[in-house]
């Protein structure tokens, strides 16, 4: 079974709200609200792909409850450390062809409650074989919790995949305990360097050569519409991906590494994994949906993906 971890989970609201007026009120026809966090569209995907998955993270309050009901009416299991604070709303304005957004940070965890996280997380990896971490951590913990997380995980020999950004990423990978898997785009590995990094692979391939990636066996930079640059130990791949007509690319990450993830279960070979990452991310891109993908249009996409070893 899959662990997918979510510390700072929401409730997605999408108001649709055309001409959107400013100091002036508003009336919402269509709401959708969802059960939002990157680490829970990772385990919607999984689902839907027929791999057996346990959403797990920090939730709280009323907000909370809702994420729980709406996890259970998509039938996918969960277990979440349970805090009398509230959950955050994450709100989304759609109105003439743009998208407002307006981001709750959710509640501040207190150092014992960081402290019974781990607790059950350690639990939770007797029944587990892969782990994904995705996402942000809430306020109150340090920015090293995800060190925690991964050298857990690593004394278990449990692989972990680790999704996140900015200073949690910097902190994981400054330590000596590495994650098995991760997944940065150009802007956050120039973030992360301090150096201008681009599309191109030899840009990609010299920021990789840092010392602060050393240890860790997949590296997927994605690149969008133009694919990916995989380095897996010491050999490099560039993924290309066909043109298709793209609907909502948010949550496209997060599947992403949910197909990374199942085709590692699986025991897929390189190739394999590869291209079904790149596949169930475009698939993603392809629903109205986030973290919904149509797996009777998976074998057609990820006949068209390429993957090339590079030198």
């Amino acid at each position: 079974m899959i662990l997918a971890v979510t510390m700072n989970p929401s409730v997605d609201i999408s108001y649709q709200v055309d001409p959107f007026k400013l100091d002036d009120v508003n009336r919402v026809e269509h709401v959708s609200k969802t059960a939002g966090g990157k680490g829970l569209n990772v385990a919607r995907v999984i689902v839907q792909m027929g791999e057996n998955v346990l959403a797990t993270g920090v939730l709280g309050g009323t907000i909370g409850e809702y994420i729980i009901q709406e996890l259970n009416k998509s039938s996918i299991p969960n277990t979440f450390l349970k805090i009398e604070k509230e959950s955050r709303n994450c709100i989304a304005i759609l109105h003439e062809g743009k998208q407002t957004e307006i981001l709750e940070t959710g509640p501040a965890l207190s150092e014992d409650e960081g402290k019974a996280y781990l607790d059950k997380y350690e639990e939770l990896l007797s029944s587990v074989s892969l782990v994904t971490i995705s996402g942000s951590l809430p306020k109150g913990l340090r920015a090293d919790f995800y060190c925690n997380m991964v050298e857990i995980s690593n004394r278990r020999g449990i692989r972990v995949i680790l999704d996140t950004s900015g200073e949690a990423l910097k902190q994981v990978l400054q330590q000596g305990e590495k994650p098995f898997a991760i997944k940065p785009n150009t802007a956050e590995l120039s973030q992360l360097l301090g150096m201008d990094v681009n599309n191109d692979s030899n840009s990609i391939k010299q920021a990789l050569k840092q010392d602060i990636f050393q240890g860790i066996e997949w590296i997927i930079v994605s690149m969008g519409s133009e694919g990916a640059i995989v380095r897996h130990q010491a050999d490099y791949y560039r993924i290309t991906i066909p043109k298709i007509d793209v609907i909502n690319p948010v949550g496209s990450g997060d599947s992403t590494v949910a197909g990374f993830a199942v085709a590692l279960k699986r025991d897929n070979p390189p190739e394999t994994l590869l291209k079904t990452a790149m596949t169930t991310g475009m698939l993603n891109a392809m629903e109205s949906g986030t973290g919904s993908i149509n797996m009777e249009k998976f074998d057609h996409y990820f006949d068209l993906v390429k993957v090339e070893k590079i030198d």
